[in-house]
């Protein structure tokens, strides 16, 4: 440090300290009038003052009182660009080294003043609503089954640059305490029964069966030619070899085959008058041995099994397919995979067809050795149903049958003999509705055991207390219980029944704010009622909500009550429990479709063009950002292989796509990135470049934007009003590569502000498509991916990008990550007051390796994941 900058740090040592004896620190407004301000009137004025107010900026009239002053805000942009060298533009700065270094400095000890005097001053309040999705996940971990109950909820609509879980935007209309009530009825209902267990339906279907079907209607088609060709033996022959020509489908696509005979009859489906509908029975049949006839599934969605049911399936309880299924006896390396689908078609145009299955299901028994595959599905989870069953009689029109389908969803091979990635099917088995306990267990722990239950009273107070107890977080006060006891005995006298009754108060308890609001919590008894210290119960909440979208559990609630999650070592623990908890999953789910703003893929529509965006490859994209970050908690990765990688985690359609070979099936693992490949970390991830084209091509502005909002917490400023827009009309500018057209854009006057900070970030990633798919040239000219920031570093392309990241924003990285997660974990935007806390965690990260892990564990560990 110079002369000079030392000898102003002292300047504003002294009048910290020597503000009539208080020892706190204050604002150094003297030394911005005595040596700040005539570098800003030097520096920006010129740009910033009176009628030049370039980026909307006025620069002579900011409040230097950065405690108790409006524009904090500001000063936080003039501090980001004069330390990273982006202000005042270099080739036009007057500042030497030393007088930016003095500025920084400045800057740099007002912001550290001003957060700490407003840290000691905020009340940030954890009041708010749960999401949609915390609602959901709340329900399934109370009532005990994974279905979904906050179908009817609408959206969040939270701030652009706010998670979903943002306090301020999650409040209650009176509309929406009833659309509640009705969900809660519904969810409770869902999950009780009523009566004795009722009877299953069986479907039993060979293989063999199906393909006697197909053999009859050639016999029957062969009849009937016979009949036509009687006196024209020579026409006849034709005619018939016609048929079982016909008849006999190609190897290639999905048939049923006979094994003995080598015979093939193509696997067909018509919702017509229900001619393909098996039939049912009320008694079980066991699975015969195997035989010689099989269904030989190919991949692709058109080749799919088609099994109608007709219309007897129920509308509740679990439908259980099972399958007995092996490899094709010319198999190859690869394991192929099946999906189960759920369908029907009523008239031409009433088709709906719908996934069941949540994972893909790898069929890995060898030909010959065949093995039992089995899927449970809810029948009240199937969003859309036949609504034609029982308005007419199975074969009328419309068609009131349903089906299921069994679909190849292995990934095609183009144009290399891999072996056969058939899968052989030779039984197909349906029963519903399955009940493997009666009552279930749903119902069991709503209704819960006891000794009282013929006494409706005490049991109806039992039922009462257990539910509210784990509904609300914490033991029920007598006065909570006897309130709604005495609503149980008002609604008693007119429910037809106890359970009805009991259904209707339970239900009030899950419209409750104590069941629907994360709510401040009571204060410990040794606890500072002044204290900005969350309560043991509150720490309990915020913990399940960070890592499991939904309520503590039986564990955490026990440590709140003894007192022990003030314990670091309890604290983190109790994270390593969660985090190896299956339900860890929505915290990835959601923190990373939140945090990298991935709401734009589902909008958009799979293709069926073979370069296009096929349904697999969609489904693919808007996994890989999650199944990576999942990969690297569990592993405790570098938070900055997020920006770069040797490796990736990706499936087979991801590694098609990407052109790496090598990589089979659908399921997601981690594969050594080949030497060559531009991929690895996020900024190469197909979806994310996908979301952020424009369909057709490239769009560097919105990928510079994600890239500095979402990764780097340094969103640009808005446009200003009225800008011009490129015009395409124009021979001149339609010749222009599209590197070549924001250039231009950019040098109108209205223009340059925001798009010097944008574009250079953007053109970084113009080697990539619309699908984010390499590419060296466009339209027969060499891809340009270069770019200058504005402090005249050098962007090479994505490598470039990513080393300059690398190289000369580690810090920043790691701390706009830490800013995002922590938003994420205190369900709140964080403030100026935040930025010491933020500043210390991302440190701990930074001395203890990058791990990903480590960061969720400083996080929990701060005293900002455990303050207000």
């Amino acid at each position: 440090m110079n002369e000079k900058a030392r000898g102003e740090n002292e300047v504003g040592a002294i009048e910290r300290t020597s503000d009539a004896g208080n020892t706190n620190p204050r604002p150094s407004l003297q030394r911005y009038e005595k040596s700040i301000k005539p570098l800003m009137e030097q520096a920006c004025f010129d740009c910033h003052s009176g009628d030049s107010v370039e980026g909307n900026f006025r620069a002579d009239q900011l409040d230097p009182d950065l405690v108790d002053g409006e524009d904090i805000a500001w000063w936080l942009e003039v501090y980001s660009a004069l330390s990273k060298g982006e202000m005042p533009p270099p080739e036009s700065s007057e500042l030497t080294d030393s007088q930016r270094t003095l500025m920084v400095d400045w800057l740099s000890t007002e912001i550290q003043t001003a957060e700490q005097l407003r840290r000691a001053s905020g009340n940030h309040s954890s009041f708010r609503r749960l999401t949609r999705y915390e609602y959901n996940h709340a329900l399934q971990d109370l009532l005990g089954v994974p279905w979904t109950f906050a179908g009817d909820l609408p959206a969040e609509a939270s701030e652009d640059d706010a998670f979903e879980n943002n306090a301020e935007s999650l409040h209650m209309s009176v509309k929406q305490v009833e659309t509640y009530h009705q969900l809660a009825l519904e969810a409770l209902r869902r999950v009780t029964v009523r009566g004795d267990r009722p009877p299953e339906i069986h479907w039993a279907i060979p293989m063999k069966e199906a393909f006697e079907r197909e053999t009859k209607r050639l016999d029957r088609d062969v009849e009937s030619i016979k009949k036509k060709f009687e006196d024209m033996p020579d026409k006849l022959a034709e005619q018939i070899e016609r048929l079982n020509e016909k008849f006999q489908s190609p190897a290639d696509r999905s048939h049923y085959l006979d094994l003995s005979t080598g015979l093939r009859a193509e696997v067909k489906w018509s919702y017509r008058k229900a001619i393909y509908a098996f039939k049912h029975s009320d008694t079980y049949r066991p699975m015969p041995e195997p035989g010689s006839h099989f269904a030989v599934v190919q991949p692709g969605s058109r080749q799919a099994l088609t099994v109608e049911l007709g219309d007897r399936l129920p509308d509740e309880g679990t439908m259980r397919v099972r399958i007995r299924a092996s490899r094709a006896e010319d198999a190859g390396q690869r394991v192929p995979s099946l999906q189960l689908h759920f369908g029907f078609q009523a008239t031409d145009q009433g088709r709906s067809i719908k996934r069941l299955s949540q994972q893909d299901v790898s069929i890995k028994a060898p030909f010959g050795e065949p093995e039992i595959y089995q899927w449970d599905i809810p029948l009240s989870e199937i969003e859309h149903r036949n609504t034609y069953r029982g308005e007419f009689k199975l074969g009328a029109q419309p068609n009131p049958s349903e089906y299921i389908r069994f679909t190849n969803s292995t990934v095609r091979q183009d144009g290399r003999e891999t072996g056969s990635d058939a899968i052989l099917i030779d039984h197909v088995e349906i029963v519903a509705p399955v009940y493997d306990e009666w009552p279930p267990r749903s119902h069991r722990s709503v209704f819960i055991e006891s000794e009282n239950s013929h006494d409706e009273s005490t049991y109806a107070r039992e039922i009462i207390s257990d539910f509210m107890s784990r509904a609300w977080r914490r033991t029920p006060t007598t006065r909570d219980i006897d309130r709604k006891l005495h609503l149980f005995q008002r609604l008693r006298s007119s429910s037809d029944d106890f359970q009805e009754a009991i259904v209707e108060v339970l239900a009030t308890i899950l419209t409750s704010p104590k069941f629907l609001y994360v709510l401040p919590g009571e204060q410990d008894a040794s606890q500072d009622p002044q204290t900005d210290q969350l309560s043991q119960n509150e720490v309990a909440t915020r913990l399940s909500l960070f890592f499991w979208c939904s309520l503590p559990d039986e564990t955490l609630l026990q440590l709140a009550s003894a007192g022990q999650l003030t314990d670091h070592d309890v604290l983190r623990r109790q994270a390593e429990r969660m985090l190896a908890d299956p339900r860890a999953a929505r915290f990835a789910k959601h923190f990373v479709g939140q945090w990298l703003r991935m709401q734009p893929l589902e909008y958009l529509n799979p293709t069926r063009g073979d370069d296009g965006l096929d349904l697999a490859l969609l489904e693919s994209m808007k996994r890989e950002p999650i199944e990576l970050f999942a990969d690297m908690l569990r592993r405790d990765s570098s938070v900055l292989d997020l920006i770069d990688s040797d490796y990736l985690v990706v499936n087979e359609r991801l590694g098609k796509h990407y052109g790496i070979p090598g990589i089979e099936g659908n399921h997601f693992c981690r594969v050594n990135l080949p030497a060559g490949r531009n991929r690895g970390g996020l900024l190469t991830q197909a979806g994310l470049l996908t979301m952020n084209s424009d369909g057709e091509d490239s769009h560097p502005v919105k990928r510079g934007v994600w890239l500095l909002t979402n990764l780097l917490n340094d969103p640009p400023p808005p446009p200003p009003p009225a800008v011009p827009e490129i015009d395409l009309t124009d021979p001149k500018i339609a010749k222009m590569t599209l590197k070549e057209r924001i250039e231009d854009h950019r040098n109108q006057a209205a223009c340059m502000s925001c798009h010097q900070k944008i574009d250079p970030w953007g053109i970084a990633f113009e080697n990539y498509d619309a699908l984010g798919r390499w590419r060296d040239q466009i339209n027969g000219k060499v891809v340009d991916a270069t770019s200058d920031l504005p402090n005249e570093d050098r962007l090479d392309g994505m490598q470039g990008l990513k080393q300059h990241l690398l190289q000369k924003r580690q810090d920043q990285f790691v701390k706009a990550t830490v800013e995002k997660m922590a938003s994420f974990a205190l369900g709140r935007q964080l403030d100026f007051g935040d930025r010491a806390e933020i500043r210390q965690i991302a440190g701990r990260v930074r001395e203890s390796g990058d791990g990903l892990k480590t960061m969720v564990m400083c996080l929990v560990t701060s005293e900002l994941f455990q303050t207000k």
